[in-house]
């Protein structure tokens, strides 16, 4: 199916439906759930995902995993997406939160092929076993460090938010702390209480995932770079390969 709204096909008791849908660029999808479980594929551009618990970030040829009933918007550049809609008694094993996983070429060209198979699809035979393989392989997707946790507390809460927006690899941990008017060793033990990260390692992949979308709008490595605020290429490219195991060059267009 191709740029078909969910809300026309929901209703079809079959444990998958697949949809196409081309979207304008720097589209929002404003926050709204589903009943199904989703596998949101990009197959161009980028995504990010936001929850009340943090923001995702899907980069070309990625997807995320948005468990059922789970408020969510999406922010997307340039995107092209193939969602596969899961019944939730077939993907027991879903995740309880969001989670970006990489897909494989298998799961890509199965996705693929998903998008041309009838709605009301026969329960044996051909489509029903690529429906079969489908389901195996997004089990087994390998996830992604592309998570970027939101603390509860309010006042670093919206901090964290500001900071995501334009972020700078030095920006002190003392500025934060002044504008809480909390000791730096309160600040370190609230990040790590609030988000399970501990501040300098939250800061980098803040850093990364806002690289994510410059890159494959197309951006050169180098612009990235001092961007973010980092002395040179090389050392911005040291701190992403360490945190995604590749350079940022693997995610140029």
């Amino acid at each position: 199916m191709r740029n078909v709204p969910l809300d026309d096909v929901d209703a079809i008791p079959r444990a998958v439906l697949a949809i196409s849908t081309d979207y304008p660029p720097e589209h929002v999808l404003p926050r709204h759930r589903h009943r199904r479980a989703q596998f949101l594929y990009g197959a161009t551009g980028s995504m990010r995902v936001e929850t009340a618990d943090g923001t995702w970030t899907v980069p070309t040829r990625r997807a995320v995993l948005i468990p059922p009933e789970t408020d969510h918007s999406v922010v997307m550049t340039n995107v092209t997406t193939r969602s596969l809609y899961l019944e939730p008694a077939a993907v027991p094993w879903f995740p309880r939160r969001c989670r970006t996983v990489d897909v494989s070429p298998l799961l890509r060209e199965l996705v693929r092929a998903a998008v041309d198979v009838e709605p009301e699809y026969a329960r044996r035979g051909r489509d029903a076993t690529l429906v079969s393989l489908l389901l195996h392989e997004i089990s087994r997707c390998v996830p992604l460090p592309l998570e970027l946790p939101w603390p509860q507390d309010e006042a670093l809460r919206a901090l964290c938010q500001s900071f995501s927006d334009g972020p700078d690899v030095h920006d002190p941990p003392s500025r934060w702390a002044r504008e809480l008017h909390v000791s730096e060793r309160t600040l370190h033990r609230l990040f790590r209480a609030e988000t399970g990260l501990s501040f300098a390692r939250w800061r980098e992949r803040a850093c990364v995932l806002h690289a994510l979308p410059l890159l494959a709008s197309g951006r050169a490595v180098s612009d990235v770079a001092v961007t973010l605020g980092y002395e040179s290429p090389a050392a911005f490219t040291t701190m992403f390969s360490r945190l995604l195991g590749m350079p940022p060059r693997a995610y140029l267009p």
